[in-house]
């Protein structure tokens, strides 16, 4: 999906999208011990936001949210889940996009379709961080990644919808084991640990953990990680 910039190919009125509806996605990575948040920065504005975007009149929603996704990350198998609908009246402000706007030169009458009240279906995305290829575009300074504990105030009610995406990655990791789509090919069960509790906060006992995650036979061993020791080296798994 082409999503409009703030010059937008729908001009005023929007013409091509659906009114009244948005998408914001949180796109999750994880690196170095730490999950991390995809967020984008609006030119010359300071304003930092979720990758979003907006559907076609003769588009599919799940379409249009894999788009919006793909284009920030240069993926295309993408694991993606719908999570929540945010449509309470209190997150309705038109002040940042007309800020954006203001900013980078383009004059609109408080008519202008952006500057409507939009309610916006929340996606979670997990993908390989070694594999990402942030990409912002025309309208963006930035499109970077920022450490979960380390998230800037975002526009509107952003801040909170990560929260929710959250809350839905927890939920998910032992009735859809999402989080096997957050690890590279190959890794060790101590790595896979640290993913888990990294989402959930709080720390996990090794062996009750190992225990439960090969109990589930989804897991294949490889081989030893090598380490440069003779000795205790752990076993690389992949996913099954």
């Amino acid at each position: 999906m082409k999503e409009p910039g703030i010059r937008n190919e729908g001009g005023s009125q929007g013409e091509g999208y659906m009114h009244g509806l948005a998408i914001d996605a949180v796109i999750f990575g994880f690196h170095d011990r730490q999950l991390k948040v995809l967020l984008m920065q609006y030119k010359k504005s300071g304003v930092f936001a979720l990758p979003g975007g907006f559907i076609r009149d003769k588009e599919n929603l799940n379409d249009a949210a894999k788009g919006v996704v793909s284009i920030r990350t240069g993926l295309e198998n993408i694991y993606l889940e719908q999570f929540y609908v945010f449509g309470d009246y209190a997150r309705f402000d038109p002040t940042p996009m007309k800020t954006i706007m203001k900013a980078n030169g383009v004059e609109a009458g408080d008519d202008h379709w952006l500057f409507q009240r939009f309610i916006s279906i929340g996606y979670y995305a997990l993908v390989d961080f070694t594999k990402v290829v942030p990409m912002p575009d025309q309208i963006f300074d930035g499109c970077d990644w920022y450490e979960l504990n380390n998230i800037p105030p975002l526009m509107q009610d952003h801040n909170a919808i990560i929260l929710k995406a959250l809350e839905a990655l927890r939920t998910g990791l032992d009735n859809k084991l999402v989080a096997f789509n957050l690890m590279p090919e190959e890794f060790t069960l101590g790595d896979l640990q640290i993913l888990y509790e990294t989402i959930l906060g709080k720390k996990l006992l090794r062996p009750a953990f190992q225990r439960k995650m090969l109990s589930l036979g989804i897991l294949e061993r490889i081989a030893k990680k090598w380490t440069g020791g003779a000795h205790k080296a752990p076993y690389l798994y992949r996913f099954v």
